[in-house]
């Protein structure tokens, strides 16, 4: 098993500009599935958990190579997030196994609700996502612990990477391709010079606009403009774990656990018909609490204000939710797919959009915060 596993994580580091951009183009892919076939949806979003799966263990092979082969080296600058998060899976073996199967759960979540809509009861369905929302919880709330510090999504490091740069050099060879003799691959380093001018012997003359200064050039930006994108900022010289500041006040931490709890709640009080209708509102004025009653990030802390612009963003979601679709949004998009329908090229995107307004409708892990 180990020497399968070897030769998979060699074939990996030499194919991998060619890899990620197979995961990149099937990942388009899954977008076109839906309505196309029956169950194409399950097959959609079958193929876009095993993508994301096989990207989370392909992101773990690399950066593994890269530490311990200073051949290959990675984006510079370090994304912020990156160094943060993958500080804190090298220091916490807990944080780290916390983090991935927080991130597989998020990967493969609507693949099982799908399942369980065919083959259990809509009741039961429900108690699966519940179940699926304590799991998220429960490891959210040990990261919280571990870490005393705002939580980040994804709480792994992304790749950090350009599989460009990671081409085989001359001493690899690949697993599909015969071994190339030295001496083959020293006479293709240099052309072979032609039969016509193997006998000359008296050098050409260089031509004239080669020996021409160019004209000077003028910069379309000042030097100012140029050199401050390369400066080193604050973030830049912190220690990795630094990159956060720990919660001190009791209000930063009532703000992250309400924060965490918040998709739970809105689980479960979905799950109940008593609650249903209040479920939304609920959820909503968590956001909200949370929202207020967190800190306000100072300048220097990039990462921090990154994540709380993001959870800014994610309100957004509650337009696609409850009886906010059903009565406002949907009514809308349904009116701008119709209207766009015979209009050319947009018509296709008109055609996906009918095709994925059912499932928000069905699956609640479609536009679940």
């Amino acid at each position: 098993m180990s020497s399968t596993l070897e030769k998979y994580e060699n074939f990996l580091v030499k194919n991998v500009s060619t890899i990620s951009t197979l995961e990149s183009s099937l990942r388009s892919v899954t977008w076109f599935l839906p309505g196309r076939f029956k169950d194409a949806d399950l097959a959609s979003e079958g193929l876009s958990a095993i993508l994301h799966v096989s990207s989370m263990y392909h992101d773990t092979l690399l950066a593994r190579v890269v530490q311990s082969d200073p051949h290959w080296k990675p984006i510079l600058p370090i994304p912020l997030h990156t160094r943060y998060t993958r500080a804190w899976s090298d220091k916490e073996t807990l944080y780290k196994w916390a983090a991935r199967s927080l991130e597989l759960i998020r990967f493969t979540q609507l693949l099982v609700e799908m399942l369980l809509r065919r083959k259990v009861s809509d009741k039961n369905r429900w108690r699966g996502i519940v179940f699926l929302e304590t799991v998220k919880m429960i490891l959210r709330f040990t990261l919280l612990k571990l870490t005393t510090r705002p939580l980040l999504s994804p709480p792994i490091p992304e790749r950090d990477i350009d599989p460009a740069s990671m081409t085989p050099s001359s001493t690899h060879t690949s697993p599909t391709l015969a071994p190339t003799s030295p001496s083959s691959s020293s006479s293709s380093s240099s052309p072979p010079t032609p039969d016509h001018l193997k006998n000359n012997h008296i050098p050409l003359q260089p031509n004239a606009l080669m020996l021409t200064p160019p004209p000077p050039a003028h910069a379309d930006t000042s030097v100012e403009d140029y050199l401050l994108p390369k400066a080193l900022t604050t973030s830049s010289v912190k220690p990795s774990m630094l990159l956060m500041r720990p919660m001190s006040s009791p209000l930063e931490w009532v703000s992250e656990c309400i924060y965490i709890i918040r998709p739970w709640v809105y689980a479960s009080m979905l799950s109940t018909m008593k609650h249903k209708d209040k479920a939304l509102v609920t959820a909503f004025a968590m956001e909200l609490i949370s929202r207020n009653l967190r800190r306000t990030p100072s300048h220097s802390a990039d990462l921090e204000r990154e994540e709380y612009a993001r959870r800014d963003r994610d309100i957004l979601w509650y337009l696609l939710r409850g009886s906010v679709w059903e009565t406002y949004s949907r009514p809308k998009v349904e009116a701008v797919v119709e209207k766009i329908a015979n209009t050319p090229i947009l018509g296709v995107l008109s055609s996906i959009v009918k095709d994925w307004i059912p499932l928000v409708d069905g699956y609640y892990y479609y536009t679940a915060p």
